[in-house]
């Protein structure tokens, strides 16, 4: 009988026990222990070290085959590998969706801190206020009645070497209409020469700003006629830290100049068309007004201060627009950074629930519609007989300033103009001026019909003779038909002919000499004039 191959006493192959055969018998190798070894080992040799995602087993109990059972093999079975089971996909998912769970938690605590701190120091509150101020539904002043007006000064506070930081070098005034979420912003020239209470004499008004700001909304309100629910004073580097914070601005610039824009005193150069301003930038163009230095000229900044304040109601509706796009609102970080650039540099009356009124109210401005005014001057090249200003030289200190055309202390016609903004009423908004010429010989007639225009809120009129007698009443429009409701209204209040100046009648010479929108002749049909 062939001899079955024997396993081999006192071997050296690791894991086996030297084992005495037995007759008849042919035994297999069951792992009854598991200790960690090489599997390698078994295979090729010795020299292997253990590994630890790998468990073989080295201890083996003979198992009896009977007699006529065959053996499966006549070789050593190679042991079994167990590895050790990894994390399932669904415990991953879940161990990432924890740690960012965290990660969110931690940065959304840490801004939302921030965020709370900040508003607090800004707006006066603290966590009981901020709680009562989210769930307040409260009006701000100035609502009930439709309108809400906001007074914005910026000074030059922190700005290392700037001389006057505490004068305001922008005053504008942002008036919503809280009915129709309609608004405009008005620019205050800084120079407009004011008595300012606070140095008991006339000053510049932007000095009224180194009193306190409320001297200044004291002034805005009995001089200018503009009343004022709420102030923020804003110094240079809230408005630059603005700027980046939203990630910059775009403004279109329109220079008369085809160069575009160069200021030598800020070394700003900018061309025609839109331009995108980070903060530094934009700060610069803020404080431009085209001033010449030491050689260097300046060129683009026609008006000078006018341009100036200009460009800074462009920026401003600027970042106002970014601020509340998208972008910058589901950014935390950039909210973040905006109100740190407010509550380090901002001044307010406006606690925390006025502003989440005030919020809700700029939710329906459309800020591309927004309107942008100043009062005309003959700075700006507006004839004497339409400017609300003029240039002005005090006496006494020879301070160079500008006054209203009216006289100094005389700002009925800066008020006027307020109302024509805020005004619903077309002939107010229209604010056309009209001269009225007496053509019979009633005596007093021009005056009568002075106070009926006046109570139909056509403020600005003026009345003379006319050299011959009408036999009916003429109107003559010097307006190039920009007053279209004024129109109507006279021909409502003097029934007669229309003339227009542009057609070369001869019938228009009449009015040859006067600066008026409107020349009226009334003729003898108008002997009986009375209100409609």
């Amino acid at each position: 009988m062939e001899q079955k191959p024997k396993l081999p006493v006192g071997g050296n192959i690791e894991g086996f026990i030297s084992i005495r055969p037995r007759p008849r018998q042919v035994h297999q190798y069951k792992p009854i222990e598991s200790q960690p070894i090489i599997a390698d080992a078994l295979l090729k040799n010795n020299t292997s070290k253990a590994s630890d995602s790998t468990e073989i087993t080295d201890n083996f109990q003979p198992i009896p085959v009977t007699n006529n059972a065959q053996p499966t093999s006549s070789k050593p079975i190679r042991p079994k590998i167990r590895h050790r089971q990894g994390w399932s996909l669904r415990k991953k998912i879940a161990l990432s969706f924890f740690g960012v769970m965290l990660v969110g938690f931690a940065f959304g605590s840490y801004y939302g801190s921030t965020l709370i701190s900040t508003l607090d120091k800004t707006f006066h509150g603290n966590v009981f206020s901020d709680v009562h101020a989210l769930f307040s539904n409260v009006e701000l002043k100035g609502q009930a009645q439709g309108r809400v007006n906001i007074l914005l000064a910026g000074d030059s506070v922190g700005d290392p070497g700037h001389q006057g930081a505490q004068l305001s070098d922008s005053i504008m005034v942002l008036s919503i209409n809280t009915n129709n979420h309609t608004a405009f912003m008005l620019s205050i020239p800084r120079d407009l020469w004011v008595y300012v209470p606070g140095f008991s004499s006339y000053q510049k008004i932007n000095a009224a700003n180194d009193i306190s700001t409320q001297e200044l909304q004291q002034i805005v309100e009995s001089d200018l006629g503009i009343p004022i629910d709420y102030y923020a004073t804003i110094n240079y580097q809230a408005f630059k830290d603005a700027v980046d914070a939203v990630g910059g601005i775009t403004i279109d610039i329109q220079s008369p100049d085809p160069r575009g824009l160069y200021d030598a005193y800020t070394h700003l150069k900018l061309p025609n068309g839109w331009d995108t301003l980070n903060g530094e930038e934009a700060l610069n163009l803020a404080r431009a007004r085209g001033d010449n230095s030491a050689g260097d000229v300046s060129y683009g900044f026609p008006y000078t201060d006018f341009t100036r304040t200009q460009h800074q109601r462009q920026m401003a509706l600027a970042i106002a627009k970014k601020a509340t796009s998208l972008g910058v609102l589901a950014n935390p970080i950039r909210i973040t950074d905006l109100l740190k650039a407010i509550g380090n540099n901002v001044g307010t009356n406006m606690n925390l629930q006025d502003v989440l009124a005030f919020a809700r109210i700029l939710k329906q401005v459309n800020f591309s519609k927004v309107g942008s005014y100043t009062y005309s001057s003959t700075m700006t090249g507006t004839p004497l007989s339409q400017a609300l200003l003029t240039d002005y030289t005090d006496p006494a200190s020879g301070e160079e300033a500008l006054a209203p055309t009216a006289g100094v202390g005389n700002y009925g016609q800066l008020q006027e103009y307020y109302q024509q903004l805020t005004s619903n009423n077309p002939i107010v908004k229209e604010a056309a001026s009209v001269m009225v010429l007496n053509g019979t010989n009633v005596n007093g007639l021009a005056l009568r019909s002075e106070k009926i225009l006046k109570d139909n809120k056509i403020d600005n009129v003026t009345i003379g003779n006319a050299s011959s007698i009408y036999s009916s009443n003429m109107i003559i429009n010097l307006s190039n038909n920009q007053d279209p409701a004024t129109e109507q209204l006279l021909q409502k209040l003097f029934p007669g002919k229309v003339v227009n100046s542009t057609n070369g009648s001869a019938e228009a010479q009449v009015a040859s000499g006067y600066n008026t929108d409107f020349v009226v002749v009334l003729g003898q049909t108008s002997s009986n004039l009375q209100q409609p």
